[in-house]
């Protein structure tokens, strides 16, 4: 899975502040050093880093002189959602727009659709391999999962943390939208049993 790096203030660490300038403008390492008034090997394994992380891509290569060119780095789609603080205010306010106009039971029918729009369609395979599938959806959303075997073979999807971490303790039904895209995903009935107390863990029974 892939690590997720928050900026923050714009004045932090080394990495917060490639970010912020990538956002502006692409920047070799050495432009980024200069930048930053730092050295070329304190920058590099920051964008090694970041690359690894798909927040930061190669675009180009730059000539400046003799010796080997340069590559010169961007912020990817991915990078740029990092800057993002809007998803829990809003999502706080759509959900109690919906529960307050449609009741709870219709808003959990909506977040369930929108859950298995989210999916696209049911994962191949083994119900094992679908459950796989599962766990890269939702690491693709942020979380942190693994498929775990418990007790008579079940099958469980646990995760050290929560995409909508923000949003849940306020509003559980939130949880809905997950685990109605989980169930599309591997094709069985499955169970939300998400820990919503102090920092929130998703958890899917599968079957």
């Amino acid at each position: 899975m892939k690590p997720a790096v928050r900026p923050g203030k714009r004045t932090g660490n080394t990495r917060e502040r490639i970010l912020a300038r990538l956002r502006r403008s692409n920047w070799t390492i050495n432009g980024l050093a200069a930048e930053l008034r730092v050295t070329d090997n304190a920058v590099r394994p920051h964008i090694e880093a970041l690359e690894k992380a798909g927040l930061v891509e190669r675009v180009d290569l730059r000539r400046s002189g003799v010796g080997k060119p340069a590559h010169v780095y961007a912020l990817t789609p991915a990078g740029e959602e990092t800057f993002s603080e809007a998803y829990a205010p809003v999502l706080h306010a759509l959900l109690r727009t919906m529960v307050t106009r449609l009741g709870p039971d219709e808003a959990e029918a909506l977040l369930r659709d929108a859950g298995h729009h989210a999916a696209g369609g049911r994962a191949g395979g083994s119900l094992r391999a679908r459950a796989e599938a599962a766990v890269a959806a939702l690491g693709g959303l942020g979380g942190d999962a693994e498929v775990v075997q418990g007790d008579g073979g079940k099958l469980f999807i646990r995760s050290a943390g929560c995409p909508l971490s923000k949003v849940v303790v306020d509003h559980p039904s939130a949880c809905r939208i997950a685990e109605a895209m989980v169930r599309r995903l591997v094709g069985v009935e499955v169970r939300e049993c998400c820990d919503r107390s102090g920092r929130p863990r998703c958890c899917f029974e599968i079957g």
